[in-house]
């Protein structure tokens, strides 16, 4: 059962979003915390895995590293980015087992995911659903009061859909 089921308006504590970025070779994570209707950086960073080992160890890594977030965070919710249609099949099933390991992740821990697609995310966060790569990562910057672009790329991406998590849970309590 998730931690809070109450509107974000009556919590007394910060709601905490765990933001996945799905990739086999590089998953990035950003945790972010809602307070007053405040968003806040708390984390970022990429789990990372070697393309010469068996598959099956990476999953696990992913996995474990994924594991030691939730214990360390405990979010309250966890965004993760859709599969979507790509034109390499061999990279979008290496997506998919990643997916699948942060589904079951969330899932063994009870937290509830929210699942967004690269469109839902582009327009939560700059209003066009044709942004560019770039033009997220400067509202992440900006939303999120930082000082420079969040590096790598991948945990850029994960804040983006903390970002957008944050939006669907606040326009899904207000009234």
């Amino acid at each position: 059962m998730p931690k809070s089921k109450l509107p974000i308006a009556n919590r007394q504590s910060p709601i905490v979003i765990l933001g996945i970025d799905p990739g086999l070779a590089d998953t990035g994570f950003g945790v972010i915390t809602i307070e007053k209707n405040k968003l806040r950086m708390v984390d970022f960073g990429i789990i990372k895995t070697k393309a010469k080992i068996p598959l099956a160890t990476r999953l696990n890594q992913i996995y474990n590293s994924l594991n030691r977030l939730i214990k360390t965070y405990k979010p309250d919710t966890i965004g993760v980015e859709q599969l979507f249609f790509c034109k390499n099949v061999k990279t979008a099933l290496a997506v998919g087992h990643a997916r699948g390991v942060i589904m079951l992740t969330a899932g063994k821990n009870k937290v509830t995911t929210k699942e967004f697609t690269p469109l839902q995310v582009k327009q939560a966060l700059t209003g066009y659903g044709q942004a560019s790569k770039k033009q997220v990562q400067q509202m992440v910057k900006v939303i999120l009061s930082l000082k420079q672009i969040p590096k790598p790329d991948d945990a850029s991406d994960a804040l983006a859909i903390a970002i957008c998590c944050a939006h669907c849970l606040n326009s899904k309590f207000k009234s």
